[in-house]
């Protein structure tokens, strides 16, 4: 596994990815595009389908309570 990316959005730092986690469209498109990064073909094309509702949710959740990007699948 790539280790800048398993912290938040590019190794931005976490007050940066909060931001981008808040609106759905930037969670969404950067969730898809740090999994195919990470070289996880299918969380990236699950997050293409679920990325936009269930996942961003998850996301916002996440980031505020362990300040990591979730990460639910490493496939």
């Amino acid at each position: 596994m790539i280790d800048r990316f398993d912290d938040d959005y590019f190794n931005i730092g976490h007050y940066y990815s909060y931001a981008l986690a808040i609106f759905p469209l930037t969670s969404w498109i950067l969730g898809i595009i740090t999994r195919f990064q990470e070289k996880c073909i299918l969380a990236g094309i699950i997050r293409v389908f679920f990325g936009f509702n269930i996942l961003w949710l998850l996301d916002i959740f996440f980031i505020f309570k362990t300040k990591k990007i979730l990460k639910l699948l490493n496939i």
